[in-house]
Order: C-alpha cells, then sequence, then structure tokens
C-alpha cells in the first residue's frame, strides 16, 4: 500500500553539491528541517554505488516515515523498496513502470507540457514533475518553462504537480500563488551551511508558516 505523500517540500538529491560529509547527514538535517520528500538522484554512480547509497538513504528517511523515491532507476527503487520511483521522458515509459510496480509503489513523471501530463496521468502517474521553473546549474539540459505553462499544466491534471528547477528563498513566494502542491528543491537546501535552516525558511516562504 502507498503511503500517504506530502509534496510541500521535496528534497532531490546531489552528492557534488551537499555541504555535509555525508549523503545521510544532509537527508537526515533536511528532513528535521521539514523536508516531506526526498528523491535520490545519482546520475554518474555505478549500480552498486547508487544501490549502498539508496540503502543508507532509506534508513534514514525510514526513521522520519518520509517516502523515499529513486530517480530514474526503478531496479534501485524496487531492490531496496523504495516508497517510489521518479521517470523522465526519456525514461521507462511511466506505463510501464507502473505495469511492474502495480499499485504499490509512488510514481513521478516529469512533464512540462498538458499532453505529457495528461499522458503521465493516464499511465498511472501519482504526482507531476514540472521545470525547469527557474534557470538551474544542477540540470543544464532542462529549458526554463514559462509560469502559464506551469499554470497550464496544474490546470490540465487532477494529481499533484510539483515545481523544480532553480527554487530558492528569493522566488519560492512566487509559486505559492500557482496551485502547485509543492517545490522540488536541489542546492537551495542540500549546499547549504545549515540544511535544517534552510528547509525551514522555505517552507515558511512557499507555505506562509511553519508548522
Amino acid at each position: 500500500m502507498k503511503p500517504t505523500v506530502d509534496y510541500t517540500l521535496y528534497l532531490v538529491t546531489d552528492r557534488g553539491l551537499m555541504s555535509t560529509a555525508t549523503l545521510e547527514e544532509a537527508v537526515e538535517k533536511a528532513i528535521c528541517g521539514g523536508c516531506t520528500m526526498v528523491q535520490l538522484r545519482e546520475k554518474n554512480a555505478s549500480s552498486l554505488e547508487f544501490y549502498e547509497n539508496a540503502l543508507k538513504v532509506k534508513a534514514v528517511t525510514d526513521k522520519y516515515n518520509v517516502p523515499l523515491i529513486v530517480n530514474d532507476r526503478l531496479d534501485i527503487a524496487l531492490a531496496i523498496d523504495a516508497a517510489g520511483v521518479h521517470v523522465g521522458q526519456s525514461d521507462l515509459p511511466a506505463g510501464v513502470v507502473r505495469k511492474i510496480t502495480g499499485g504499490k509503489k509512488i510514481l513521478g513523471v516529469s512533464a512540462n507540457s498538458v499532453e505529457s501530463a495528461l499522458k503521465a496521468q493516464q499511465d498511472g502517474a501519482d504526482y507531476i514533475g514540472v521545470g525547469a521553473l527557474y534557470s538551474t546549474n544542477t540540470k543544464t539540459d532542462a529549458g526554463v518553462i514559462a509560469r502559464e505553462q506551469l499554470l497550464e499544466v496544474r490546470r490540465a491534471v487532477s494529481i499533484p504537480v510539483v515545481g523544480i528547477g532553480g527554487i530558492n528563498r528569493q522566488n519560492a513566494g512566487e509559486l505559492a500563488t500557482t496551485g502547485i502542491d509543492g517545490i522540488a528543491v536541489v542546492s537551495a537546501i542540500i549546499s547549504q551551511e545549515d540544511i535544517c535552516g534552510a528547509a525551514k525558511e522555505l517552507l515558511v516562504i512557499f507555505k506562509g508558516n511553519f508548522q
């Protein structure tokens, strides 16, 4: 059974940017600051390294009952029994992922148009990731999409929408009026000296208060 998901503050990891000695330390600090879910992204790791890092991070997310999503790699997600997997338009098709996982895993899909978002929803996605909303150095191949595109996707689908790409303390407040369900953040949390404090601040800015 899939866990109940709060998409409000969605940490996406990047070991190359973290301010801590270990990834699990960064993830724990982010969760303590209010991150409601975590996506493990490992673009340059071997399968074994990815698997080992995923186990370490999952021990932390399980401790706090926060869903762990694995980026791209369905095999790793299944191997560690992660809460879910996130795929892009060039990864395994969402419908195939849903067929393999059944209804037990959270499925996130990157979709930057109404057409691709509706297709993802039809294929069984639980949420849509839309971006890059602002220019970002963490994913240089991601073109920035207009605010109106984000609003169009939000209006078109009935499942949660999460914004990603270049979101920080200067612009997070702009997204509070778009109707999206959460913001996915990389460097504005994980590269900060005070990861916990950075997460708390972003949560206040996006939601208006910190519970």
